[in-house]
């Protein structure tokens, strides 16, 4: 399936014998423990029912009170509990009492983030004294990064708060330190455990009494360290710092970013408004202190859930309309204006209602209506509509933590984002566009206006002030280096002037490795017959030129449903049938993910997805039939091109995870491994773990099959194995070396012991909010070209890390976002230059794209098979189609 249709379609010595790895315990001869089923869980409302079979919907209580009104407060640790149980008046609760007040018995008052203490360079001796390269054509760039001084030398202390008995409730925390003012004075910066001064309260310890409601409370703050005014554990509190001031410069805080709705831009036609807003951070860089912004946009719709709820009944008028409110409404985000929250639906109680009550921490009853009256001033009018259940924040690094509901009314809900259906609309995709798509000139200009009313502002000036600290004029500039393009070898032809996209040349000459279509399929839909025979014609005319025989494929109709597909490939389809290819007359999600879990899983035969619209589409039939071509040659084992990769006898891994977040179901690990020396052979296989779960546990046992197949192929084992891991954030680079790096580390030493098989680990970072330009003629900005490498300035002292700007933008249609890599573990010794071209060279062997792409392939080969799995499979494919890239 082309990848536009598999959006449409949802919601990587000779003389002696081979050297075989050793298997992993599960392979000698220990049964394999069987593939976990991933069927959906229950729903939360049919857990709520279950509990409240013999109970009132009075009976529901909700968690204790949030620190909703304490924005600049750290995020409290997450609940703890089962998910449901069968009390569920212990488990459900009004959105604003969200799951942050929860019991925090174990705080860990004294944490550092991690990522800021992982020094994984002090372990790779050949970069100690640098991690700069030469290689490449000097240009000069600019970033989005504005230099933070501090203006003193003097220290800052950061002192742990305790508070007996323990207070749950943060904005009561904070008013009791407010009450301090003598003793803490007037600047203290304070996350919800831990506080900042400017100044020593004298003691290590001092304790203090003051009283909530007449009762004593004793507040405790303990020394925790003294602070040079650029140590990375002072940066979480800049960051509070930086947040309360863009509040007080009146933009709203909604998730991470800050939006101004006073100056929005409304869409009436398409009932659509665009928020504009910003993304910051503060963080260390060898520069010293930078902060980084950039330019963010809020979509919201003018239309809230209870509307959606109204106009799907009123459409409906039967019995089916709860369900096709549920197929709307699941999965998508609202936005509760009261609290500027984003909450993601997952389950609707028809049962319960706004007047339905709830018992609040201090005992006392309150219906829904009355308790956003008194707490927000908002007004419910509707009292028959039902209630949203969210499972609350999801986050992959709490996997393990359960998740706790929360309920919503949904007239309180403002939806978010934009559905399929609107997605297909070109005029109203095209006119978001103008406002959202900013080129490199537009949006510096928009980061410019909002420095400069940063640094206007008297009160963001005076905030800055009593903390010493002074934002520089201007953004970061610095010198890059652009890297010579990389030479494309396709069969006898060779091109490297390429300006990142060979399509044509691909299409014009035989394939590296071309393979003929003898045996194959067609199914298609009542009245597509023609459509059909045009593809099958469309596709023996674009073909020949690359080398590949397509003969005449047997031609099916089948009905559009799942059941008429299957029962059509169970009778025609057999062990001679090469390809499937299916015609679909619609993107839906239920048949697609029913034809190729049949052909992935029950009956494996590679298999082509095609939507009838893309071939209706004028003027481009040679092209999308020359695509899927590409595409069937693949997947058939085949292969379009090569590129000199510079480095021999290397295995090449890409490992991915995807997380189900709208329906919470398994996690799914991707693992593809090259197994011959021109990165034209690939080997795949999945892990299901739990949902959320995003380090891998299973490597070795896709280690040892991959290094099983690359020693057939090629008479000995790899020297080294290039490891590019995508998906893992910076926090969590310890655990990733502790687990990961070393099953894959220990596997390999055991196995090889008389043969050293070296091995790197690179981290690819795609979400980042760092931004480069370069400077035209004429004074406007534009984006650096392809190959584009930086590795200082904006890079960490303590990590081997560089960004690369692989992919081509066209002019004037939007900002290129580099990708950041971090080399975490490397016993091969890359240099930077070897580290930097080899990775830019890998972003050329993608074979579902004639061009460069944002990943070294075997990281975006890993993704699309973790994405085919997770959201369509949800278990394993079937063994037989693990040396072929099926799921492009």
């Amino acid at each position: 399936m082309t990848g536009r249709a598999r959006v449409h379609a949802r919601g990587r010595r000779r003389d002696t014998p081979p050297s075989e790895p050793a298997q992993p315990e599960a392979a000698r001869g220990h049964p394999m423990p069987p593939v976990p089923r991933t069927d959906p869980p229950l729903s939360f409302a049919d857990l709520v029912r279950r509990g409240t079979a013999a109970q009132q919907p009075r009976q529901i209580q909700p968690r204790l009170q949030s620190l909703t009104g304490v924005r600049h407060v750290a995020e409290a640790r997450p609940p703890a509990g089962a998910e449901a149980t069968s009390q569920p008046s212990e488990e459900l609760k009004p959105a604003s009492e969200s799951q942050e007040s929860l019991l925090r018995k174990k705080r860990d008052v004294g944490r550092d983030y991690r990522d800021f203490v992982v020094n994984t360079r002090q372990n790779l001796v050949h970069v100690r004294e640098s991690t700069k390269g030469t290689q490449g054509s000097p240009v000069m760039l600019f970033s989005n990064h504005v230099r933070l001084k501090s203006c003193s030398q003097r220290h800052l202390y950061k002192y742990n708060v305790i508070y007996t008995p323990d207070i749950e409730d943060g904005r009561k925390r904070e008013a009791l330190l407010s009450e301090l003012e003598k003793l803490l004075g007037n600047r203290c910066i304070y996350d919800g455990n831990s506080l900042l001064l400017p100044h020593s309260l004298g003691e290590t310890k001092k304790e203090v009494v003051s009283k909530l409601k007449n009762e004593p409370v004793k507040i405790t703050f303990e020394l925790s360290r003294e602070l040079q005014t650029t140590s990375p554990d002072c940066l979480r509190y800049y960051n509070i710092l930086f947040r309360k001031m863009l509040e007080k410069m009146d933009l709203n805080q909604i998730g991470r970013n800050y939006y101004n709705k006073n100056k929005k831009t409304e869409f009436n036609e398409y009932r659509l408004e665009i928020w504009p807003g910003y993304v910051t951070s503060i963080l260390p860089y060898e520069t010293g202190l930078t902060l980084c912004a950039d330019v963010s946009h809020k979509l919201l719709r003018m239309e809230t859930a209870y509307d959606l709820i109204s106009h799907t009944r009123e459409k409906a008028r039967g019995e089916d309309a709860k369900e096709k409110i549920l197929r709307k409404l699941v999965g998508s985000s609202v936005l509760t204006k009261y609290n500027n929250r984003t909450y993601r639906v997952d389950d609707i109680i028809w049962e319960m209602s706004p007047s339905s009550t709830f018992t609040k921490s201090d005992g006392s009853e309150i219906s829904f209506v009355d308790y956003y009256k008194e707490r927000y001033g908002t007004v419910v009018t509707t009292l028959n509509q039902p209630l949203l259940i969210t499972k609350g924040k999801w986050k992959k690094s709490r996997q393990d933590t359960p998740h706790q509901p929360i309920m919503l009314v949904p007239e309180l809900c403002h939806l978010t984002g934009l559905t399929d259906d609107m997605r297909k609309d070109y005029r109203m995709m095209r006119d978001l566009s103008t406002h959202t798509r900013m080129d490199p000139d537009r949006r510096q200009h928009k980061l410019l206006t909002f420095m400069d009313a940063l640094r206007k502002n008297n009160t963001v000036q005076k905030e800055l002030r009593d903390w010493n600290l002074e934002l520089e004029e201007g953004f970061l500039s610095f010198s890059g280096r652009t890297l010579q393009d990389v030479r494309i070898h396709q069969g006898r032809r060779m091109f490297d002037n390429h300006k990142a996209d060979w399509s044509k040349n691909t299409r014009e000459a035989p394939l590296l490795r071309a393979m003929s279509l003898d045996h194959w399929l067609i199914v298609y839909t009542k009245g597509n017959y023609e459509t059909a025979l045009t593809l099958q014609q469309n596709l023996q005319r674009v073909t020949p030129k690359m080398g590949i025989t397509v003969r005449n494929a047997k031609l099916l109709e089948a009905a559009d449903t799942v059941q008429s597909y299957i029962r059509t490939l169970e009778k025609h389809a057999s062990q001679k049938t090469q390809m499937v290819l299916c015609l679909l007359p619609t993107d839906n999600k239920e048949i697609y993910d029913g034809i190729k879990r049949y052909l992935c899983i029950n009956y494996p035969i590679p298999s082509q997805c095609v939507l009838k619209r893309t071939l209706d589409r004028p003027k481009t039939p040679v092209t999308i039939a020359t695509k899927i071509a590409l595409q069937m040659n693949c997947k058939l084992g085949g292969a379009l091109w090569k590129v000199d990769i510079g480095l021999q006898n290397a295995m090449f891994i890409g490992i991915d995870c995807f997380h189900d977040i709208e329906r919470r179901r398994k996690s799914v690990a991707g693992f593809v491994a090259s197994i011959d020396p021109d990165l034209t052979r690939w080997f795949s296989q999945c892990i299901i773990q739990e949902s959320g779960q995003e380090l891998v546990k299973g490597l070795t046992t896709c280690l040892y099959t991959a290094l099983k197949l690359w020693s057939e192929q090629n008479s000995s084992p790899p020297r080294s194995i290039i490891v590019y891991r995508d998906g893992v954030g910076d926090g969590q680079l310890q655990a990733l070396i502790d687990q990961e790096v070393k099953q894959m580390e220990s596997y390999l030493e055991n196995s090889y012991r008389g043969q050293k098989v070296r091995l790197t680990f690179i981290v690819v970072k795609k979400r980042i909010n760092t931004r480069f330009f370069i400077e035209k003629d004429g004074g406007r900005l534009n984006n650096p070209s392809p190959g584009t490498v930086i590795d200082l300035k904006v890079t960490r002292t303590e990590w081997y890390d560089f960004f690369i700007v692989s992919q081509s933008v066209r002019e004037g249609t939007g900002t290129v976002t580099p990708t950041h890599y971090n080399v975490i573990h490397d016993t091969l010794y890359l240099s930077p230059d070897a580290v930097q071209g080899l990775t830019y060279r890998l972003c050329h062997m993608y074979y579902n794209f004639s061009g460069i792409i944002r990943v070294p392939a075997p990281c975006h080969y890993a993704h699309k098979l973790a994405y085919l799995v997770g959201q369509s499979l949800h278990q394993q494919p079937h063994e037989s189609l693990s040396k072929s890239l099926f799921y492009l």
